[in-house]
């Protein structure tokens, strides 16, 4: 199981790292630092499914990295 560990943790930073730029590819140059839109909108179909997969993701990522760190 341990030697499986840091092959998982590859594979679910390099998903991570695609599902948070294809989020940002909607935004502006001028929202990643800061100057939003100004109106807020719901996150609908694709936008929400990105959305709950980077929270997956993430959980999935850090206990990952716990578990390899106790194991």
């Amino acid at each position: 199981m341990k030697e499986i560990l840091p092959f998982l943790q590859i594979i679910i930073s390099i998903l991570l790292i695609t599902v948070i730029l294809l989020q940002q590819g909607r935004a502006a140059m001028g929202s990643a630092f800061g100057q939003g839109e100004g109106f807020h909108s719901e996150k609908r179909g694709m936008e929400k499914t990105l959305y709950l997969g980077t929270i997956i993701l993430g959980i999935t990522f850090v206990s990952l990295a716990v578990l390899n760190l106790f194991l």
